[in-house]
This record gives structure tokens, sequence and C-alpha cells, in this order.
């Protein structure tokens, strides 16, 4: 790999891991319409360990409360709002797990189309413009969810299978239909990723044991940082963004990406 890959691979993971544009649909585009050739799954895994650590600086407050709230709802003590919502975490993570693995094949060898992901931008974006659009007051914040909210943003989140579609945006979308806050479905959204980017990571470092090919470290440890930069940033400032501003200016990025798709390969 050379620098200018490393590091726009690198940036473009960060950011586009927590807006909602797809991650997976840019990182498979850049392969597409490059001469670059694949990354290695050594980098993947430097990627998604930058991502995790960005998203777990940033909540690191909140995310010590709910995981010594939780550990004491497990010794039967008082389930207050932040054990709560460490369940509801875990709980949403389940569809997208059991999902995950029953059509993981059917996801990889299938469904990265260009095509594919240009409808699932168009398509799931317009679900997020209506939602933004529905959602102009404000709304419930993530510790006000009850267990029918949290089981149908988690089945909404096993729809970023699909490529194209975005979990950030899936998982916004709809928390925004069941009456939360921009800000609070940004958030909720943002604490859904952590178990998910571990697990995907968990995964990627098995296959990374089982082969043999030698790893650029330098490119690794650079890619790692610059990820977790990147999303840092990206997850600070995009909760400023659509406090002010809404979800319209990604609706509209992403519609214009997915067109400019289906125009070059369709």
């Amino acid at each position: 790999m050379d620098w200018m890959q490393v590091i726009v691979l690198s940036v473009v993971q960060g950011l586009t891991e927590f807006l909602p544009i797809s991650s997976s649909a840019h990182l498979i585009l850049v392969p597409v319409l490059t001469p670059w050739e694949d990354q290695g799954l050594a980098f993947d895994v430097a990627l998604h360990i930058g991502s995790l650590s960005a998203v777990v600086l940033y909540f690191r407050q909140e995310l010590l409360r709910m995981t010594r709230s939780w550990v004491g709802s497990l010794r039967g003590g008082e389930v207050d709002q932040d054990a709560r919502l460490g369940w509801w975490v875990l709980l949403a993570t389940l569809p997208v797990c059991v999902f995950g693995f029953a059509f993981r094949d059917v996801v990889s060898q299938g469904m990265r189309s260009p095509v594919i992901i240009g409808i699932g931008l168009i398509s799931f974006g317009l679900l997020l413009g209506y939602a933004d659009w529905r959602r102009r007051r404000d709304g419930r914040s993530e510790y006000q969810l009850g267990l029918r909210d949290v089981l149908l943003i988690g089945f909404a989140q096993a729809l970023a299978l699909i490529p194209g579609t975005s979990r950030s945006g899936i998982t916004i979308t709809a928390a925004l239909l069941l009456g939360m806050s921009r800000e609070g479905a940004a958030r909720f959204s943002f604490l859904l990723s952590i178990p998910v980017i571990a697990l995907a990571g968990g995964l990627e470092i098995v296959g990374l044991i089982r082969e043999s090919h030698e790893v650029d470290w330098a490119a690794v440890t650079i890619g790692a940082i610059l990820s977790g930069i990147s999303a840092y940033l990206c997850i600070h400032y995009f909760l400023i963004f659509i406090k002010r501003v809404g979800m319209q200016p990604f609706v509209v990025y992403r519609l214009l990406l997915g067109g400019w798709l289906l125009w070059l390969f369709w």
C-alpha cells in the first residue's frame, strides 16, 4: 500500500462509519473507482480498531456509568436508567448478530455491486429524509426508550447488512420514526456501534490469525490512528451539526451519489 491509499482509506472509514451515508459503500467503491489493490485484512482490522477506540473514548463517561450500573443490576441492584440503557444496547445488537451470521456469505458475495449500493443509498436515503422531516420538533432521549423501541431499532440495524444502507443511517431513521430527537437518535446509534464494530473486528482478527501474510505494521498503525482521529472528530461535529441543521444534507448527498452510481454502472 502507498501512503495516499493509507490516508484516504483511513479517513473515509473514520468519517463514514458514523455519518448516515454508508461506510461499506464508500470502502467498496474506493477499489472500484481507483487502481488500488485490496488493502488486506490486517488493514481492515486496524481501521475497525481506530473507529472503535474513537467512539469508546468519546462516550467514555456514559460507558463507565452504564457498565457500573449494568454490573450492579446483574448482582441484584437497582436497574436505573444507565443500567437499562446498557441492557438496551445489548438487546438491540442481537438481531444484527443473528442475521449477520446467517446471511454473511450472501451479503459478501452477491450484494456488493455498485448498482445495489446505489439503490440502497437512494431508497434508505429517502426514508431518512422523511423520518427527519417528520421529527422536526424535539423528541425523546436515549434514556427514554422502551422495549418495543429497542427491538424495532435492533431489527432495523440488521438491514445495514445490505450495502448502501448505512448502519448509523438506518438506526437513526428508525429512532426518529419512533419519536426520538435527532441528538438522542444519533447518540443511541453511536452506542450501538460499539458492540457491532467490536464483533466485526473480532471476526476479522480470527481470519487474520488464520492467514500467513506479512503485515505492513507502519501502514496498519497509521491507519488505526487516522481512522480514530477522523472518527472522533466526526462524532463530535455531527452531533452539533444535526442539532442545528438536521439530516437533509446527508439525504441530498446519498441521492446524488446513488444516482451517479446507477448512471455509471446500470
